[in-house]
């Protein structure tokens, strides 16, 4: 008999719970409100309220995430949202989507049913200039030319070509010698032949 009561007292606390429970589902509605307010850094944000009295959802949320490109050909998802910090109602996914234009729909399926979508760009980046010294080794300073006049230099003694001059007057020369040479023994020839006629002369 006390366990029959006990019994009856157990599931008179769980049907008095939950009615607790689905009077205060049905004082925020039935569904969810997804709205989605952009991106920050690439992560989808958004805010999710009860449809009727645009309560905040202190529940967790089940949702997926998905995107895609305009022209279909690429997808991104899905990722489940989490609530962000400091905030009643907004959630964001933890994934980044790339630099571009995109299509996200967001799909809630607890605490009840909800759906948003929206186009959303996600802009490019600049990449944080470096701020470290440059390690370029610096180029060596260019000699600068001395002004003092070098040393001459000792230049090598030019040997003079050796001129035909002489040769050509010691050829003259030869020649001239030989020539009254010839002539003195013409001479010479000449008087004797002389001298042998007066001498045959005389004999006879």
């Amino acid at each position: 008999m006390m366990r029959t009561r006990h019994a009856f007292l157990f599931l008179f606390l769980l049907l008095a719970q939950g009615l607790a429970v689905s009077t205060d589902a049905h004082a925020h509605g039935d569904t969810v409100k997804v709205v989605i307010t952009g991106q920050r850094e690439g992560h989808v944000t958004t805010e999710i309220t009860w449809e009727n009295d645009g309560d905040p959802v202190e529940e967790a949320v089940a949702a997926t995430v998905n995107a895609t490109n305009p022209d279909g050909s690429r997808t991104m998802g899905p990722w489940r949202l989490v609530r962000d910090a400091g905030t009643p109602s907004g959630w964001s996914t933890t994934e980044v989507l790339p630099p571009g234009t995109w299509k996200v729909t967001v799909d809630v399926g607890f605490p009840d049913l909800g759906h948003g979508e929206s186009e959303i760009a996600v802009p490019v980046t600049d990449p944080a200039p470096s701020t470290a010294p440059s390690t370029a080794p610096t180029s060596a300073p260019s000699p600068v030319a001395s002004a003092t006049p070098s040393a001459p230099t000792a230049s090598t003694p030019q040997v003079p070509a050796p001129s035909t001059a002489p040769a050509v007057k010691k050829s003259d020369d030869t020649v001239w010698w030989t020539t009254a040479g010839v002539a003195v023994i013409a001479l010479a020839g000449a008087a004797v032949g002389i001298l042998l006629r007066r001498a045959r002369a005389r004999r006879r």
